[in-house]
């Protein structure tokens, strides 16, 4: 695995509310994780890194318990990390008044085998790029998406609808928290990409696509240079694992 990761504030935004982790090289444990806060004061800065530190200790501490050639203990492993760092948002939230409405998205991206294991609350997003084929593997939480579900609007107009910010589904908002968990096949040569909104936000999927396989070397820079050329609206989180 070759791996590049890397986090920016932005053009507009005061501070970063975006958070990540990534395994180091040498560890058994290809576990990738990204959240991007939210809540004023200092609370999206706080709920991303509540959320990505507890759910990554959380699997660590864990992981070795289940048997990881069982997809449904690893999916439930999973499950369970994102339920408890939601409940230690939640719990921060309650203890200080200044934190009341801070929350985060996150994804956990965990590679075993030739299968990736996701879990997803929000609308950060995950893709998997195969071949000539950039595929985004997870489902905005949010209110847009679900008017592009229903049918009111196309995927177009949902790029630049004024509410596409608006979340349904965030992690720390409440005592529990539904997430999507599931796996894919992460085959030789495939490449695993994570960021959070503030990149879809100014790139579509063909750009970052064309970027990434033209920037083999370090994609992450070129990604988020390009998304702050094109206005920088928020805070910038990049995470692309080549499956070599």
């Amino acid at each position: 695995m070759i791996v590049y990761a890397k986090s920016d504030i932005g053009k507009v935004r005061d501070m970063n509310q975006d958070f990540f982790y990534v395994s180091g090289e040498n560890s058994t444990i290809k576990l990738y994780i990204l959240a991007d806060g939210m809540g004023g004061y200092k609370g999206g800065e706080i709920a991303s890194k509540v959320a990505v530190k507890t759910s990554s200790k959380y699997i660590s501490d864990n992981i070795n318990f289940i048997d990881t050639q069982d997809k449904e203990a690893v999916t439930t492993l999973i499950k369970k990390a994102i339920e408890h760092a939601n409940l230690m948002v939640y719990k921060k939230s309650q203890d200080n008044a200044e934190l009341a409405e801070m929350g985060t998205t996150l994804d956990i991206s965990l590679i075993i085998g030739n299968k990736l294991y996701i879990g997803h609350v929000g609308d950060s997003s995950v893709y998997r790029i195969r071949k000539n084929i950039i595929r985004k593997l997870t489902t905005d939480h949010s209110y847009v998406q679900k008017l592009v579900k229903e049918g009111t609007i196309t995927k177009e107009e949902a790029y630049n609808h004024p509410k596409k910010n608006m979340l349904i589904k965030a992690l720390g908002c409440a005592t529990e928290v539904g997430p999507d968990v599931f796996y894919k096949g992460f085959l030789k040569d495939d490449i695993l990409f994570m960021c959070s909104d503030g990149l879809t936000n100014m790139l579509h999927d063909n750009e970052i696509y064309d970027i990434i396989r033209a920037n083999k070397n370090n994609p992450v820079d070129k990604l988020i240079d390009k998304a702050n050329k094109n206005g920088g609206l928020d805070n910038i989180t990049a995470i692309v694992v080549n499956n070599e």
